[in-house]
């Protein structure tokens, strides 16, 4: 049974649909989006790590707590922006790999170090996120997006990168919609500045078929994404072949606050099963 606390919220120390972890059981590095940060796996994993799961949830360049601003000489690049997971792959003890999972343009960073370290990769997961392919050049997913409506979000194309600041409409309608108030909130005090790098990953090669093309990919399926839409999340994953699609009929664009039980189910059977 579920435990709520006063306020509705889940408990973290309720466990009984978070499979226990695997006695061989690969490390779960959880991978935020745009303007967000590590934070917003706190439910997440609390919920992993009380079954037994090891979990790290980074900060990327200039979000979170990470200290650095979104400017030229602190994260100019992609590659910039995402070091802080690259960094953590690379320090994985020989002979283990992660599961990596990413979530909205968290899963750009996700295939990066995929096609980076793909040796150290058990697993790519992508939740409600970005999953490029290996044919076309690796913005396509970002540009295609048919996301037309963005509120009052600001953009600065003139931005050294181009930058994007969410509202708090935008995010209440089209990612929160059926998240808890208390993490609307939340989200609200903490967003911060970001960039989708677009025009630096047009410089870039597609990703490579025998490196981030090689890795096993899953992809759940968030039902009620305002944001990156079923029928888009469909579309990537017509496009990029995956072991398999799971899905969370119930879930907004941040499943990890609307369906944190479900979501963290689903990654901790997937770090069971993958290994």
């Amino acid at each position: 049974m579920v435990k709520l606390d006063l306020a509705g919220a889940i408990m973290p120390s309720s466990t009984a649909v978070v499979p226990a972890a695997a006695e061989a059981s690969s490390r779960i590095i959880l991978v935020h989006g745009t303007g967000h940060g590590g934070w917003c796996w706190y439910r997440v994993a609390t919920l992993l790590r009380a079954a037994g799961h090891r979990v790290h949830a980074p900060d990327l360049a200039a979000s979170g707590a990470d200290a650095r601003r979104l400017r030229d000489d602190d994260a100019p690049t992609f590659d910039d922006y995402s070091r802080p997971l690259l960094d953590a792959v690379r320090a994985l003890p020989d002979g283990e790999r992660a599961v990596l999972v990413g979530h909205s343009f968290g899963g750009m960073s996700v295939a990066l170090a995929a096609d980076t370290l793909p040796d150290k990769v058990a697993a790519a997961v992508f939740v409600a996120a970005l999953m490029p392919d290996c044919a076309s050049p690796r913005p396509d997913v970002i540009e295609k997006l048919p996301l037309t409506d963005w509120v009052d979000c600001a953009t600065d194309e003139e931005h050294a990168p181009p930058s994007v600041l969410f509202g708090p409409e935008f995010m209440r309608r089209k990612l929160y919609q059926l998240s808890p108030e208390e993490d609307i909130t939340l989200s609200r005090s903490l967003v911060r500045v970001s960039s989708y790098y677009v025009d630096d990953m047009r410089r870039q090669p597609p990703f490579g078929e025998d490196r981030y093309g090689a890795v096993r990919k899953v992809y759940v399926v968030c039902g009620q994404d305002q944001a990156i839409v079923e029928a888009y999340q469909r579309r990537m994953i017509a496009g990029c072949p995956v072991e398999e699609v799971r899905e969370i009929a119930g879930a907004d664009h941040m499943a990890m606050f609307s369906a944190p039980v479900e979501l963290a189910g689903h990654l901790a059977d997937v770090a069971n099963t993958y290994t």
